[in-house]
């Protein structure tokens, strides 16, 4: 394996973690939204269902501190490939900051998948690493 191939296998799967957090956190915030209209449906007292919303609550705030972490290692891994001269790394469907012009715009083309996107533009960022 090459290192450009390397590059382009972790930036896939960073990618993946990037969309499954996100995911997770969407999901999470609609059980937690969800919660309270349920308590009043099933009748119940809020003290009944306050121990099952706080953990949801505080899940959002985990899976937020986690994406936060996750950004920063995406931060390092851009920065790493661009010493290494990898300038094209970042995979995904989604504009990266900087992207002039955009790549995605959220939407893959017709056939395409995740994978085969390729976004050129990595931003300046040696600092990081």
């Amino acid at each position: 394996m090459t290192r450009q191939s390397i590059g382009e296998a972790l930036a896939a799967r960073l990618y993946a973690a990037e969309t499954a957090i996100d995911r997770a956190m969407a999901e999470t915030a609609a059980l937690t939204a969800a919660l309270p209209g349920a308590r009043a449906d099933a009748y119940l007292s809020a003290v009944t269902g306050q121990r099952a919303f706080s953990g949801a609550a505080a899940t959002i705030g985990a899976l937020a501190e986690a994406r936060g972490h996750l950004v920063q290692t995406h931060n390092t891994l851009t920065a790493l490939a661009r010493k290494l001269g990898l300038e094209t790394l970042a995979s995904g469907p989604i504009d990266k900051p900087g992207d002039t012009p955009p790549v995605g715009g959220g939407l893959c083309p017709k056939g395409d998948t995740v994978h085969g996107m390729v976004n050129k533009s990595l931003p300046t960022a040696s600092e990081l690493c």
